[in-house]
């Protein structure tokens, strides 16, 4: 008969083998084929995914206030199938104008529904190429899909328009495009001097403060403060569902970006500090353009911010 400490030593030493057979399985089934399921922190080196090879996605959809954030910096007329198409070339100066174009989809046929961001279905820019006659308007489209964007007076020299939008059907349902185009208005045209770096602005009477240092490529706060004969203005009232719009211009190529509110409206006034979030492309001077509404009158602030 076995002795029962030989006994008990035969059992620990099958428990043992067992454990290290189990051990060996489990690594195995770590370094198995990619059609396995990944292990948390495993997948960080991935390019391969829908969502990593989709060009047209929006960035950041999760963020309070981020669901509308286009990818790109605007400057091509074509982007993810859609394309930004006008007979349009030249505009004239010194007169009112409209400005006429279409969106087409991957179809190559024109786009007619859009979703609704910011309250619009299409919001449309036009700034000149030293950042001077910046203008924010709100289209019109006929049932062919054709929009219509009247214009201010424009001042000779070369411009860029964008059109930013969101199709609410096709493949690119959901996602933010903002294409351009340039335009010519023929004349002799003075170039104006991009105005100095500065934290703060006048506009109206109103003064405007900005508070935040953004950094190329990396997501950071902006905070704006508007004072008005050195009192904080908490007369804000609702603007395109929000109590303020910046937009930015990149100097020297006009890069666009749309700096997205993070400050709900919660009333009829807001203010004095409204919160942006910030994402600027690229490093050099920014043309910001801050647009505000105060007893029924809009108001526009510019100034340069230096990104680093």
């Amino acid at each position: 008969m076995i002795s029962s400490s030989r006994l008990i030593a035969r059992r620990r030493a099958i428990a043992a083998a067992g454990a290290t057979a189990a051990l060996a399985l489990a690594l195995a089934a770590c370094g198995s084929s990619s059609g396995s399921s990944p292990m948390p922190g495993r997948d960080h080196g991935s390019t391969s995914s829908a969502a990593s090879s989709s060009s047209a996605s929006p960035s950041m959809g999760d963020m309070p206030g981020m669901d509308h954030m286009a990818s790109g910096n605007g400057l091509s007329d074509s982007q993810g199938g859609y394309r930004l198409t006008s007979k349009d070339t030249t505009l004239p100066a010194g007169k009112p104008a409209a400005y006429r174009f279409a969106v087409t989809g991957p179809d190559g046929k024109p786009v007619t529904e859009f979703a609704v961001d910011q309250t619009k279905r299409m919001h449309f820019y036009a700034i000149r190429s030293d950042l001077t006659g910046f203008q924010h308007v709100h289209p019109t489209m006929a049932a062919d899909g054709t929009w219509s964007a009247d214009l201010s007076a424009l001042a000779p020299g070369s411009w860029r328009v964008f059109a930013s939008f969101t199709p609410n059907t096709g493949t690119g349902r959901g996602a933010d495009f903002v294409l351009s185009r340039a335009v010519t208005v023929p004349g002799n045209a003075a170039k104006t001097p991009l105005p100095a770096p500065a934290t703060g602005t006048e506009a109206d009477g109103y003064t405007v403060t900005v508070k935040g240092e953004p950094m190329a490529g990396m997501a950071q706060p902006l905070t704006v403060s508007i004072t008005k004969e050195g009192k904080p203005v908490t007369d804000l009232e609702p603007y395109l569902d929000t109590y303020a719009h910046l937009t930015a211009f990149h100097e020297g190529d006009a890069a666009f970006a749309h700096l997205h509110p993070t400050t709900k409206v919660t009333g009829d006034n807001g203010g004095p500090d409204l919160s942006f979030h910030a994402e600027l492309p690229t490093s050099g001077n920014w043309r910001l353009f801050l647009q505000f509404q105060t007893g029924g009158k809009l108001h526009t602030a510019a100034l340069t911010l230096r990104v680093g």
